[in-house]
């Protein structure tokens, strides 16, 4: 084997051992891979400034200080948003087993009706780990516009409801990292979770 040959193969062996330490350390497990792609130059998430279910304004830095479960809803929804919401809740209890804190947040699209007090009672019945946040009709707008979700009000009266997007978006501190999907159980979204816990 001529000298220039033998280069060639060193540096062969060496590009293996590098994409084989990054496939064994770093790269993410498959069920880490995002569900969901976001198209172009897309971001999900944000700053945003609401009003927790105290009545304590908070900014998205004081609630996102972990891993965080964060779903757009109201609580006068008939069916889709409690199920998701108990999925979510219930996901973040298998996790606490666990020893893998993940807070719960909801964020109304309703802050006509769901007021902080209205959001207390709510997470009385929900869960004490929950965190929910009402605003102004502009600052619920805002939020929702930076996690890029969708709502408005359909029918008139007291008893209206919202037609809404129906994702849970995991984040962290550092950002968005992945999307939570209605067909996932609570064993699903706790162990997609658990593996970007690690």
């Amino acid at each position: 084997m001529t000298k220039k040959y033998s280069i060639l193969a060193a540096i062969l062996v060496a590009c293996a051992l590098v994409a084989g330490i990054y496939f064994a350390f770093l790269k993410p497990h498959d069920d880490c891979a995002p569900a969901g792609v976001v198209a172009g130059d897309a971001t999900i998430g944000g700053a945003f400034a609401l009003v927790d279910h105290m009545g304590q304004a908070v900014t998205d830095k004081d609630v996102i200080t972990d891993l965080t479960l964060i779903y757009f809803g109201y609580t006068f929804c008939p069916d889709v948003c409690p199920l998701d919401m108990m999925r979510n809740i219930e996901a973040v209890d298998i996790l606490k087993a666990q020893g893998v804190t993940v807070k719960p947040v909801f964020i109304t699209i309703d802050p006509a009706r769901d007021t902080p007090q209205a959001l207390s009672d709510y997470v009385d019945v929900m869960h004490p780990d929950l965190l929910a946040l009402t605003g102004t009709q502009e600052q619920v707008s805002a939020a929702s516009k930076v996690y890029r979700t969708f709502f408005q009000k359909n029918g008139e009266g007291d008893d209206y409801l919202m037609d809404h997007s129906t994702l849970t978006y995991l984040m962290s501190p550092d950002g968005f990292v992945d999307f939570i999907r209605r067909s996932m159980s609570p064993e699903e979204t706790a162990e997609k979770i658990a593996c970007y816990a690690k």
